[in-house]
């Protein structure tokens, strides 16, 4: 059973972009276990046209998901909070197997419980195929996001 996963409702502005930061990091981990730990084991998700319910579902969809998906990189950043609530926009960069680049755009909206698992998440997402040439997000491992690279922000995205 997950343990409490601070920071912890209710929420400041820089425990929000904390919470944010931790989330970023898990999935550039891109270790679905790792992933599932920070939602609750009934956490309910709707990701693009696709719905999940509870920590297998979880780790089933973001196994495909990494598999499909190579070099993933992702930058998160705060767009709003309320007491449990987190808005968050992303984009992330991966290519297919075919070597097609992609940066994916999107918009994420979090429910916490009071001990800071993710109850809710709801993502609308969109793919547009870009060079390789174009690509934003360099760093050299699956992994966090160096604290010197630049967000979305100064990235003009």
């Amino acid at each position: 059973m997950p343990t409490a996963r601070p920071p912890l409702p209710p929420f400041t502005r820089e425990s929000a972009i904390k919470k944010i930061r931790a989330a970023e990091d898990a999935w550039n981990s891109r270790d679905p276990q790792r992933c599932a730990g920070a939602y609750t084991a009934d956490s309910r998700w709707r990701n693009r046209s696709t719905f999940i319910t509870g920590t297998e579902e979880i780790v089933a969809f973001l196994t495909a998901k990494w598999e499909r998906e190579h070099e993933y990189r992702l930058i998160k950043e705060l767009w709003a909070f309320t007491d449990d609530r987190i808005a968050v926009r992303f984009a992330y960069e991966w290519h297919s197997d075919a070597g097609q680049w992609f940066r994916a755009y999107g918009n994420e909206n979090w429910a916490f419980d009071a001990d800071g698992l993710m109850a809710e998440r709801h993502a609308s997402i969109n793919d547009v195929a870009i060079e390789e040439s174009e690509r934003m997000f360099h760093w050299d491992r699956s992994g966090p996001r160096p604290d010197d690279h630049p967000g979305l922000t100064e990235l003009g995205l």
